[in-house]
């Protein structure tokens, strides 16, 4: 299998993230903890307000990264066949035959996944974890790499179906955009000016192979026992919190080992260290966790919960 060294995969997620920049502008730090979740192979959910470049984000990655792309906007309508396909007559041939639907691509936008109903919501969901899907109970193989990015809306709750907790644990990391300081929406607008057109025109970096070849230098990182116990330990202080009643799941451990290797190669380094844990508990735990009433009656936000709890546990020593 075709690998890169940490310093060849740093310089391609570099390369990534900065075709991409020139359309998200401001916003590096996020755009580097995304590509970093793709990398691990995940998916990734952004919980947003509209108009902050959460599509174009997505479209974006995509496109630099040499991804195959399609986006699927969901409604209340929407049925699991519009997003998988379905077997449908052939009238040339008078043979059944299947018609793959959009989620057929390598890079998926769910866009506001809210929308549709539990059915349509655990069709998507399914195909996220078993990376294939089954018509009239016939399989069928999704493409390598296949990464889905959900958006959803948290400031709308008339007419949307939110995800269960069962569903949030299936994407590696949540994470917002925000709003770009006032430096970066200054430039934005010069940027726009000058070009003359909406869309920003963007040119891959890589091709798909080169992605895959990305994600499997992950396996290059390596992760201490000491590291190991750390990573552990983070996310077994989310159970048994106060204002929890419901920590980390075990998947959690997995997100955070997966997305720490990966922030570790995107510095180009072969061995995790305890920021890059750090880096990464929060988005990779926060939407993990089920707030007692109590805690949701007084409007805690769960990120900061599950910080104050990361927090608690020391640092291993390099001593």
């Amino acid at each position: 299998m075709t690998t890169l060294s940490p310093a060849a995969a740093a310089d391609a997620v570099k390369a990534i993230v900065d075709e991409v920049s020139r359309a998200v502008i401001g916003k590096r730090p996020v755009l580097e903890l995304i590509v970093a979740g793709l990398v691990a192979d995940g998916h990734v959910l952004l919980d947003d307000v509209p108009g902050v470049a959460k599509t174009l984000t997505a479209r974006s990655i995509a496109t630099a990264a040499g991804l195959s792309y399609s986006r699927v906007q969901f409604t209340p309508d929407l049925l699991p066949a519009d997003i998988t396909g379905a077997t449908v007559l052939d009238l040339a041939s008078r043979e059944p035959s299947f018609r793959p639907g959009p989620i057929f691509a390598s890079l998926v936008l769910a866009d506001e996944i809210n929308r549709a109903p539990a059915k349509t919501q655990a069709a998507l969901l399914e195909a996220m974890q078993e990376r294939q899907t089954t018509a009239d109970g016939v399989a069928h193989a999704l493409p390598t790499p296949f990464l889905v990015i959900a958006t959803q809306n948290p400031i709308e709750s008339e007419g949307t179906y939110p995800l269960p907790e069962a569903q949030l644990d299936r994407f590696i990391l949540r994470t917002t955009i925000g709003l770009p300081a006032r430096d970066a929406e200054v430039e934005m607008v010069h940027r726009r000016l000058d070009r003359q057109v909406d869309d920003v025109t963007l040119q891959p970096v890589m091709d798909a192979a080169t992605f895959v070849a990305l994600q499997r230098s992950l396996e290059q990182v390596q992760v201490s026992d000491v590291m190991t116990d750390y990573v552990v330990d983070l996310v077994r202080s989310t159970r048994g919190v106060r204002d929890l009643s419901v920590g980390a799941s075990p998947r959690g451990t997995l997100a955070v080992l997966k997305l720490s290797r990966a922030t570790a190669l995107l510095a180009g380094r072969d061995f995790v260290t305890p920021d890059d844990v750090r880096a990464v508990a929060v988005p990779a735990l926060a939407h993990r966790v089920v707030l007692t009433s109590e805690a949701w009656a007084r409007g805690i936000d769960p990120a900061d919960v599950v910080a104050v709890a990361i927090r608690s546990v020391p640092a291993p020593s390099w001593q």
